[in-house]
């Protein structure tokens, strides 16, 4: 019961098959049987081909009118774009150096101070005393030099005394010796003389000995003295420790530490910002590194809307190992304090200027092989020069890398291609 359906169901997809995918084949069948020619079907496409291209002969071909213009090669102020953001020029945290408590008022964040004012002072405590004993032992060393030094011309009265002896005992001995050797004088004397001579000799060493003893008494007491001095030097330093001043003008970042606040070494007591000069902090990548110097003007356009001027005062020597750029600042006074710590700015750095010239906008345009350029006339034939695009203005575009004097084709530039023989009419020559 169900194997005629099959069969009906294939049949029906054999015969779809043939009307709809083998139709070609199918119609070519039918007319193969009946001895007719199956018809052309017309190309429906053939109004859509492009109709061949048949080169002319620039040589004999027919003048091309085109409008051109003189240019004259002109100096062109140029600068390095640099994005950037504002950096004070100098910031601190004032710290204590000693421990104290602070004794002064607070001064509020946003306060301007100026250099060596008072930011806080500690409680002195014992520290006056701790001084004033410094200077009672320094007085008191210093008395003590002159009564070691008195003692040195008594020292050497001494040690000339046993010198005359220890000549007087050598001279005794031989006196005695020679008497002795004549049979004038008894061996007794000589043995005398001689101990003379020996205690004489003796005499001189203990009174060396004895000089020395006092100089080093002397350094002693001078070095007492220095000693002395180091003390009250630091008793009077830590007294001047407790007066915290600011290091240099310039605005308060944050209060200064509360009274009755207990500072230890390196507890904070400020932040100070100095935004008088202020920086401006780029980074400059490698291609364009060169053509800026130190000392270049520079201006700066503020994300707020605020200009400013200065100059490059720093150029790193050396790349960022991440960025492979260049840090540079440029220093601008701000006087006003319009300027603030971390804004974005656009700096434009002045370059030595390039030659260029200022044509319309319209007249570039690109070679077969995609090259940026204009077309220009050369012995009334056209041709192709490839420029550089300096930058864009209102009045036009200014290209680099034409001759000084150019003819540039403004007006008909894509009829022509190199060689075309050109006929020109000049519009107002270039300024």
């Amino acid at each position: 019961m169900r194997l005629f359906p099959l069969i009906t169901a294939i049949l029906v997809c054999v015969a779809l098959y043939a009307v709809v995918l083998q139709r070609d084949a199918l119609l070519g069948l039918a007319y193969g049987m009946t001895g007719d020619s199956p018809p052309v079907a017309a190309d429906t496409n053939a109004s859509r081909r492009p109709a061949p291209i048949v080169e002319a002969d620039a040589a004999s071909a027919e003048p091309v009118h085109v409008v051109a213009m003189r240019s004259q090669a002109r100096e062109v102020p140029d600068g390095v774009l640099v994005r950037g953001q504002s950096q004070a020029a100098r910031e601190v945290t004032v710290m204590s150096e000693t421990t104290g408590a602070v004794l002064s008022e607070p001064l509020r964040k946003g306060a301007f101070v100026e250099a060596g004012q008072v930011l806080c002072e500690l409680d002195p405590g014992s520290r006056g005393a701790t001084l004033s004993e410094a200077e009672a032992r320094l007085a008191e060393a210093r008395a003590r030099v002159p009564e070691a030094e008195a003692r040195l011309p008594e020292t050497e009265a001494r040690i000339a005394e046993a010198q005359a002896r220890l000549e007087e005992a050598r001279l005794n001995q031989n006196a005695a010796s020679r008497l002795s050797e004549r049979g004038f004088s008894s061996e007794t004397s000589l043995a005398n003389a001689q101990a003379a001579l020996r205690a004489a000799e003796a005499g001189v060493t203990a009174t060396s000995t004895g000089r020395e003893t006092v100089r080093a008494g002397i350094e002693s007491a001078r070095a007492g003295v220095q000693a002395a001095e180091a003390a009250v030097e630091r008793a009077r330093l830590d007294i001047e420790k407790l007066t915290i001043e600011a290091p240099f003008a310039g605005l308060l970042e944050s209060d200064t530490a509360e009274i009755g606040t207990l500072l230890q070494p390196g507890s904070p007591c400020a932040d100070i910002v100095q935004l008088d000069p202020m920086k401006l902090v780029g980074f400059l990548p490698e291609a364009q590194v060169d053509r800026v110097e130190p000392g270049a003007p520079a201006r700066a356009r503020l994300a707020s809307g605020g200009t400013a001027e200065g100059q490059v005062t720093f150029l790193s020597r050396s790349a960022d190992e991440l960025t492979r750029t260049f840090r540079v600042e440029v220093t601008v006074p701000n006087g006003d304090l319009a300027i603030r710590d971390g804004q974005t700015a656009e700096i434009v750095i002045e370059t030595p200027p390039t030659i260029a010239h200022l044509v319309p906008a319209s007249a570039m345009t690109l070679d077969d092989q995609g090259r940026l350029g204009v077309r220009i006339v050369e012995d009334d034939r056209a041709g192709f020069a490839e420029v550089t695009l300096v930058r864009d203005t209102v009045e036009g575009v200014l290209l680099a890398g034409l001759p000084e004097q150019v003819e540039i084709i403004t007006v008909g530039q894509e009829y022509v291609t190199d060689g075309v023989p050109v006929r020109v009419s000049f519009a107002q020559d270039a300024q």
